[in-house]
């Protein structure tokens, strides 16, 4: 009789149940924090306070390996947005406002038409031409709410708070109002230990915890609405940070985020693990966001997009990789592609020419930076703390469980020969299979999809990319006996593999001699990224004047992306001559309009500063 009594008992709960084709569709609020690293206790971090989100980690699950696909905020948040590897639709650099392939959708817009209330408060910041902004939310703004929205209607909702942000370490705070004390600060190896590095440090953490409070506040605020029970709530960070060596670099410090998923019980079948408070170890990156809302709210995933859901009905298996990328940074140019699988970290330097710390206006306001190239001039830094300042390796590999700060690289270790052409292999396959727009360099590719878009441009033109990565490969390791594939690539009919053998040349210095009057050659090339390329090239080769009068030419050309690779290379070389410099003044004052979001102009500025040149004395306000 007991027996059955029980059995009566649970078939009476289980019938409370509501099945799972009976639930309405959740709520979905995403909370979103700008350039933090998984500085957080819940993440094992003693030194961080962060009480709302070890909070929402013990009532939810904790993504153990999240990443950024690229360690900035724009492109990062268009990879978001699109479903789309930003490299893949000609996103990649910083601040590039190209047109985005009609081929590709927003997810907002598909969310609203599966009959969800949108909001987004309030940043957008998408990486694509500005008219494409239009009606992408039901509102975007500082007042966009889901308690704006119609009765009855399910909503998804961003709140995205800026306070840890690069920017909150620009002015330093006291040390006395210091909240974590900067002699308490754990330094990666990579940092000297200077007093200005120590206090960026602690007040980055007082920041974070600034943000913790704002994750608390916006939990209550759903818990007071009688939503909580109704919303799946999602809390990331946008990429890593944010001292030196995090935000922009495709390492851990750059591309790891905190992540964690809250959803309610009665959506218990959507669960990752056994229960709340468990840890989920599968790889996912911000690519995988769009189709996992997806599959979360019951919808098709289109064929374009290149991740995979990891809740919902559509999970997919785990990927064995994340896939990340770097390209230009505001003012500085630069390109890497990196693949993480559970334990290692790969990365192809494709300029390995330039030093990790290339100058940068906006990242050169933190005081700890300054301090650190301080300390590298002064001879202060050992040889781990100075690597930033010089070139790049093609190739790094780094056993992350080991050796979580990324400092030895495993890349030339016969020991890890296999797993390097493993993660080589697979990079090199994901860059084929998403048609990366990379390896066209900016100036050339804007002159190519006037009437297109790259991502367009790339599945049409009948490009052959697998020549182009062949090429880039060769060139960002190139040996003495590649010179004569160097020269056939250089004298292509394809702009762009000309690109990469004049960098090949480049890269081999002096011992390119042999390949000279092909550089000659070069320094009248119609594309103006082969010709910065190639003048820099001839003068490191010692004809000087050759190489600058080249570099002028693509000063005064109307293509402002030419203009900023040229100011890279006459940065690099260090030219500071009277005609240089004249030649930098004609440039400002050809472009006229003097605001700091021409990245042109700001390469220009931080040339005139190191040169000590006032621009004021030459009628130019650029004291933005």
């Amino acid at each position: 009789m007991k027996h059955l009594t029980y059995c009566l008992l649970f078939l009476y709960l289980v019938s409370c149940q509501p099945a799972k084709e009976d639930l309405p569709p959740p709520n979905i609020l995403w909370i979103t924090s700008e350039d933090n690293s998984p500085f957080a206790g819940c993440y094992g971090d003693a030194f961080a306070t962060t009480p709302n989100m070890d909070a929402l980690a013990a009532s939810g699950f904790l993504y153990t390996h999240a990443y950024a696909n690229v360690p900035v905020c724009a492109p990062a948040r268009n990879t978001i947005l699109t479903g789309v590897y930003a490299n893949s639709g000609g996103h990649q650099h910083m601040r590039s406002y190209y047109d985005k392939s009609q081929q590709v959708g927003f997810y907002p817009r598909m969310l609203r038409e599966a009959g969800y209330y949108c909001t987004n408060n309030v940043k957008e910041d998408y990486n694509i031409n500005p008219d494409q902004n239009e009606n992408i939310w039901d509102e975007s703004s500082k007042t966009a709410h889901y308690k704006n929205r119609p009765e009855g209607k399910p909503f998804f909702a961003v709140f995205n708070t800026t306070i840890s942000h690069e920017s909150s370490i620009h002015k330093s705070i006291p040390t006395a109002e210091l909240r974590h004390k900067p002699e308490d600060v754990t330094l990666p190896p990579y940092h000297p230990d200077t007093p200005e590095m120590r206090h960026d440090w602690a007040q980055y953490y007082d920041k974070i915890e600034d943000m913790d409070q704002v994750i608390g506040e916006l939990l209550r605020e759903l818990d007071e609405s009688g939503e909580a029970e109704n919303t799946i709530v999602f809390y990331y960070g946008d990429h890593g940070g944010v001292l030196a060596r995090s935000k922009r670099y495709v390492y851990e410090s750059g591309t790891h985020v905190p992540f964690i998923v809250r959803i309610p019980e009665k959506y218990k079948h959507l669960y990752p693990a056994e229960k709340p408070g468990s840890e989920v170890n599968r790889l996912i990156s911000f690519v995988d966001l769009v189709p996992t809302l997806l599959s979360l709210t019951g919808q098709e995933i289109p064929d374009y997009l290149q991740g995979n859901a990891f809740l919902g009905e559509q999970k997919t298996d785990d990927p064995e990789y994340a896939f990340m990328f770097r390209g230009r940074m505001d003012e500085r140019y630069d390109m890497s592609r990196s693949a993480r699988d559970s334990k290692y970290r790969y990365i192809r330097n494709y300029m390995p020419y330039r030093v990790y710390g290339q100058f940068l206006e906006y990242l050169w306001r933190a005081p700890s930076i300054q301090s650190w190239e301080a300390a590298y001039k002064a001879g202060e830094c050992n040889e781990v703390q100075s690597r930033f300042w010089n070139t790049k390796p093609a190739e790094e590999l780094y056993d992350t469980e080991n050796d979580p700060w990324e400092v030895n690289n495993l890349a030339n270790d016969p020991q890890y020969a296999e797993v390097l052409e493993r993660m080589r292999s697979a990079t090199r396959d994901w860059m084929l299979e998403i048609n990366d727009t990379g390896f066209i360099p900016e100036a050339e590719l804007i002159d190519r999809t006037q009437e297109t878009t790259a991502y367009d441009y790339m599945r049409t033109s009948g490009i052959d990319l697998n020549a182009l990565i062949d090429g880039a490969n060769l060139a960002s390791n190139p040996r003495k006996g590649d010179i004569p594939f160097l020269k056939e690539m250089l004298a292509s009919e394809e702009a762009a593999v000309r690109y990469w053998g004049a960098t090949g040349l480049l890269i081999l210095g002096t011992e390119a001699k042999e390949a000279e009057e092909a550089l000659q050659t070069a320094l009248a090339d119609a594309s103006p990224n082969v010709k910065v390329v190639a003048a820099e090239a001839m003068y490191r080769l010692g004809n000087t004047g050759q190489g600058l009068q080249a570099l002028y030419e693509v000063l005064e050309t109307p293509n402002s992306f030419a203009r900023t690779h040229a100011l890279n290379a006459i940065d690099s070389i260090e030219d500071s001559e009277a005609a240089t410099q004249q030649a930098v003044l004609d440039m400002v004052g050809m472009v006229g309009e003097f605001n700091r979001s021409h990245y042109d102009l700001r390469a220009a500025k931080g040339l005139l500063t190191k040169w000590e040149v006032d621009p004021m004395d030459h009628g130019y306000d650029m004291n933005w």
